[in-house]
């Protein structure tokens, strides 16, 4: 049994990072006992549902574990003693991981998906699991199993999706770090509706294995879709990729992660490429208002930013991720459903405008077309190549929008409004598609408000498996700009109690 004598309370700023924590519990002026206590407090407090499933009596064993191996002078790892929670998709030993799927509401896992289990690995103590959309398919985070999570910034807006819960419950502070994954923007635009850090890593660099979807047990990593973190500032992204990145264990046998160094790391080293004008993605003007004034600030900073980006069709290339990704979302349905849809895609109007039957088509496409479709990404990534070749990032935006409200209305009978008109729901796919389809590493930092004090990011992209370089310039940028600014109620002090959920 670790030692229970009571040290003084941690600090009291209500968002401290992953890092002051470690910093704290290195110095021995808290325990990850008292930290992790004070996170479960405002777990219970917390009003936007962000956190799911918790998982009190093992935490606190591992708590008090980490503990006694540092007061006996060892060390676990790079997040030794730190508590924090994972996004419901993976697969966690001992505690519930439902997707949001009614079928999966009393699934507990037998063991860790990779991702968690190098967490823990590193020292990580794992408390909680965090709200996602039904099968992780949704901008906004709500589902049958556990309802909704709303954004801290503006309750009557979605934090994002499908790492929403991840992004409400760093954003409110109850938790410093989080894992989430990312196919359609899942970490970047809740990362930018609120407020918070993401990186979406170069896909292939942190394994899959035990992320739902697909279905429990599969041991095939899905094309597109990346694990990667979230956090309150850009150092705590690094340190989580760094325990994160490399190969699976079967592929570990000859195979190692050796990312490259960043191309540069001060402020005026960078290339930096823009890509803000968009007809086919239009951006709602306050929205790309927030983003100027932030390139303006960087490049009174020393950035060299200019107006140019790769030499890629947006409308092709979003096209070409949209047929690649459909299929993906068939991966866990029955014979019934494939039915189901295959009638519904044949009884479909042959309108080449039609975005609703374009993408209901593209769930259907057989393999030989997505050797073409394929072939055609290659090509596009080649550019993209080539565009790097110059510059060393690209700054875009992660969507159309700030957080917009919370909407009900089935899928493709919604809408969100840019600039005062409605667009259909679904293009809000383009600008993380756009990056997801050249399989880019792409970090998402808080570069101010809306007037109506909404939270703005964008995306700092970098060249394949280049992660090191969007990181780097995204700390650059955010010494000048500063970390995002926290919602406007912060959950603070309140008694500790177990939480069971």
């Amino acid at each position: 049994m670790a030692d229970r004598t009571p040290l003084p309370a941690p600090r009291a700023q209500a968002f401290p990072t992953a890092g002051e924590m470690l910093r704290d519990l290195e110095a021995g002026r808290t325990t990850s006992r008292v930290l992790l206590d004070e996170l479960l407090a405002r777990v219970e407090r917390d009003p936007h549902n962000a956190v799911v499933s918790v998982d009190v009596e093992n935490a606190r064993v591992a708590a008090d574990a980490a503990d006694a191996a540092r007061a006996a002078g060892e060390r676990v790892g790079a997040l030794h003693g730190l508590p924090m929670t994972v996004k419901d998709c993976f697969e966690t030993e001992g505690l519930r991981t439902s997707c949001g799927v009614p079928d999966l509401a009393d699934h507990v896992p037998a063991a860790d998906a990779t991702a968690v289990a190098r967490l823990r690995q590193a020292g990580a103590v794992i408390f909680g699991k965090t709200n996602t959309p039904t099968w992780a398919s949704d901008w906004q985070t709500t589902n049958p199993v556990f309802g909704r999570t709303t954004n801290p910034h503006d309750p009557t807006r979605t934090p994002g999706g499908s790492s929403g819960g991840s992004a409400a419950a760093v954003a409110a502070g109850l938790t410093p770090l989080e894992l989430g994954s990312d196919i359609g923007g899942s970490i970047r635009v809740p990362a930018h509706w609120s407020g918070v850090c993401g990186h979406k890593p170069s896909h292939g660099l942190v394994p899959q294995r035990g992320h739902l979807p697909g279905s429990p047990g599969d041991l095939a990593d899905a094309d597109l879709n990346t694990v990667g973190p979230l956090a309150r500032c850009v150092a705590d992204l690094a340190r989580a990729l760094s325990v994160l990145a490399g190969p699976a264990a079967d592929r570990a046998r000859a195979w190692r992660v050796e990312l490259p160094p960043p191309r540069a790391t001060d402020l005026a080293g960078f290339r930096v490429g823009t890509w803000l004008d968009e007809p086919a993605g239009q951006v709602d003007g306050e929205v790309a208002g927030v983003i100027r004034t932030a390139l303006d600030a960087l490049s009174d900073a020393g950035a060299r930013i200019e107006e140019r980006h790769p030499q890629v069709s947006y409308a092709e290339a979003v096209d070409v991720y949209t047929q690649l990704l459909m299929p993906l979302n068939t991966r866990v349905h029955g014979p019934e459903e494939d039915a189901g849809l295959e009638a519904v895609v044949a009884a479909l109007q042959d309108d080449p405008d039609d975005r609703t039957a374009r993408s209901l088509r593209a769930h259907l496409v057989l393999h030989r077309d997505w050797l073409r479709l394929n072939e055609a990404r290659e090509r596009i990534r080649v550019r993209w190549a080539q565009f790097f070749e110059d510059y060393d990032v690209l700054v875009c935006p992660v969507n159309l929008t700030a957080a917009i409200p919370h909407d009900d209305r089935p899928f493709f009978e919604r809408t969100v409004e840019v600039d005062g008109r409605p667009r259909p729901y679904a293009e809000q796919i383009g600008w993380p598609g756009l990056i997801t389809m050249a399989l880019l590493p792409s970090t998402v930092i808080p570069l101010g408000r809306t007037p109506e004090g909404l939270p703005v990011g964008a995306q700092f992209v970098g060249p394949f498996l280049e992660d090191q370089t969007s990181l780097a310039f995204a700390a650059a940028a955010e010494a000048v700009l500063g970390v995002g600014a926290p919602p406007p109620s912060p959950p603070t002090g309140g008694s500790i109690a177990a939480v069971s959920r």
